[in-house]
């Protein structure tokens, strides 16, 4: 399964993945507002990859299939300062 992946020039980190090259008809207009003109990345098939960087490769297929994309969002920011006072274990005092 071939796919086009595209990142938004609005949100750091912020990828969509699509059926077709410039083929933008599956994406909700408020996600299209949301991510912005969209550049493209590359272009995979999905089939010949065993992992993707930090997407859930059976999630992106599945979504592609399903609902004709797949939006990537960056992982989740580590607060250091909670981790190291929960470690500490100041936050029970």
């Amino acid at each position: 399964m071939l796919c086009a992946v595209y990142k938004s020039p609005k949100k750091a980190q912020t990828y969509l993945f699509v059926k077709k090259r410039n083929d933008f008809t599956a994406v909700p207009e408020a996600l299209k507002e949301m991510f912005g003109t969209p550049t493209l990345v590359t272009i995979i098939n999905l089939a010949t990859k065993t992992k993707l960087g930090l997407a859930d490769l059976d999630k992106v297929q599945e979504n592609l299939l399903s609902q004709g994309f797949y939006l990537q969002l960056p992982p989740p920011e580590e607060d250091l300062l909670k981790t190291h006072r929960a470690e500490l274990k100041l936050d029970q005092l």
